[in-house]
């Protein structure tokens, strides 16, 4: 009797020492009022910028310890969108996103850490048919109160080699160039709004 007192003393005390659980809340991506973008060299001289015009995704915010959380997004790749019907027909064809065959884009994040004064989330992209690590360097903002909802913004940025996801159309230029740069700059701005039960 003495040593099972004993025993559910000591299992008392090692639930005291325990860390305390964290809570995460749901959150919601608003496409409303969130986008998706990214930017590709052209011609060796600019940039062409294009947009996901349809997209979701949640996350799930730890507040308290923001290393408990994580988010994923699931991107329409068929509402590629640079503003020229013909470059995103383009854009939609075997040569790049082929969406017949991949119409989706995925991010599911599998770590959240602080590197210096930035969060990264680490996570698989899924693209044109290839999964990929990638890291994804955020800032955080919020939650704030707005009436009887919890928001929170999220801006994000990272470059790609589109050649990692198998995506290498080119045309080399007169000059030695080639029409479309590798790398690939994206660039995100989310706001969520906290699920309600």
């Amino acid at each position: 009797m003495m040593i099972r007192r004993w025993a559910c003393a000591l299992a008392l005390v090692a639930l005291s020492l325990a860390p305390a659980a964290h809570a995460q809340d749901a959150y919601t991506i608003d496409p409303v009022h969130s986008s998706l973008a990214f930017k590709a060299r052209h011609m060796m001289v600019s940039d062409v910028k294009g947009f996901f015009d349809t997209f979701s995704g949640s996350i799930k915010l730890d507040a308290a310890k923001i290393e408990n959380s994580s988010v994923e997004v699931t991107i329409d790749a068929t509402s590629v969108s640079t503003k020229n019907a013909k470059r995103d027909g383009h854009l939609k064809s075997a040569d790049f996103f082929d969406v017949e065959k991949y119409p989706t884009i995925t991010f599911k994040s599998k770590k959240v850490a602080k590197k210096g004064d930035q969060w990264v989330a680490t996570g698989d992209l899924t693209m044109h048919g290839v999964t990929k690590e990638i890291e994804l360097p955020f800032t955080l903002t919020g939650p704030v109160s707005a009436g009887d909802a919890s928001l929170v913004g999220i801006t994000a940025s990272a470059e790609l080699n589109r050649q990692d996801f198998g995506i290498s159309w080119n045309k080399t230029l007169d000059s030695g160039g080639v029409v479309v740069g590798d790398k690939i700059k994206i660039e995100i701005e989310v706001e969520a709004k906290k699920q309600t039960s």
